[in-house]
């Protein structure tokens, strides 16, 4: 377990250092000046030429991304150009907002998809099944937002329950924000049903039909002991890894959603830079979040090998 996970952090520094090439590499591609975004179309040639020096946006793109990584190796991102803060202290409140919307709806989603899954996978080939299977497809393949539209018109303008935007004032209860996360955390959580439910589904039917199984039951082993014990422990193992997989997804990837609702999340904050050719707050975005999806990734892989020792063991060879 010890080489397999220096093997797996090993290849998670790879992969980052890999990211922000890439990233760095296609804001520079992108349209725009950030001089420009700063100062105005009506900016003088040489004032943009002043900016540009003082940021270091004059520099040859190799130098300026040189420079960048050396201060991420000190733990210094940089400073947004656009901003003039320092870009963990831009990211600091935007990582704040995503992880409250990730955590509500990991807490919506993960209970009722587990649930849907193995009811589904205990009743397969019934109209119950059908029924789950079908919808949770159909969430999957609707377009977010359409989904967000659609729970912004039944649950703010017709009952008129919840608010339409997640941003809420500063100063804020616990459950002053909770009603304001609730839309927007359900729309995700109805996007994920599907999915975790489905590979819930095909792990209780794979786990019912395993040898193990139906030896469980030929000794005599209660039917309960045997679905709790037996079929949910190696049901669920595929299941681990689908919601690790979904929670960097829901950190960044949600920029319709945040910009459906105006929440200020991580994800809006890194579209919002790419916009203004902001390198360090874009970088240093897009490099939180592939950490964080790196690290409970990891995670998940452990409790993947904690939960079935063949996994562990062959890890470690």
């Amino acid at each position: 377990m010890a080489r397999y996970i220096a093997k797996r952090v090993g290849l998670a520094v790879i992969t980052l250092v890999l990211l922000s090439v890439i990233v760095f590499a296609t804001a520079q591609l992108l349209p725009g000046n950030i001089a420009s975004a700063i100062l105005g179309r009506e900016a003088s040639q040489e004032a943009l030429d002043a900016l540009n020096h003082r940021l270091g946006t004059d520099r040859h793109p190799v130098i300026q991304y040189l420079d960048y990584m050396a201060g991420v190796v000190r733990g210094d991102f940089g400073e947004s150009f656009a901003l003039e803060l320092s870009a963990w202290e831009v990211m600091q409140p935007a990582l704040g907002n995503s992880l409250k919307l990730a955590l509500l709806a990991l807490v919506i989603v993960v209970p009722l998809s587990i649930l849907g899954g193995v009811i589904a996978g205990l009743k397969v080939g019934t109209l119950i099944d059908r029924s789950l299977t079908n919808i949770g497809l159909s969430l999957t393949v609707m377009p977010e937002f359409v989904t967000g539209i659609s729970l912004i018109l039944v649950f703010v303008i017709w009952l008129r329950w919840l608010p339409v935007t997640a941003q809420w004032d500063d100063g804020a209860g616990f459950f002053l924000q909770l009603k304001h996360l609730v839309l927007p955390a359900v729309c995700l959580a109805l996007v994920l049903f599907g999915y975790i439910a489905r590979i819930t589904r095909a792990g209780v039917i794979e786990a019912l039909d395993a040898d193990y199984t139906r030896t469980a039951y030929l000794k005599g082993i209660p039917g309960r002991q045997v679905l709790l014990r037996h079929v949910l422990r190696n049901a669920l193992l595929p299941t681990i890894a689908v919601v690790a997989t979904q929670i960097g997804w829901l950190l960044g990837g949600i920029v319709i959603i945040e910009f459906l609702f105006n929440f200020q999340g991580i994800g809006l904050m890194i579209f919002q830079a790419s916009q203004q050719k902001d390198f360090p707050l874009l970088t240093s975005g897009v490099l939180f979040l592939g950490f964080v999806y790196l690290a409970v990734t990891l995670v998940a892989d452990i409790a993947y090998g904690v939960l079935n020792p063949r996994i562990r063991l062959g890890g470690g060879e």
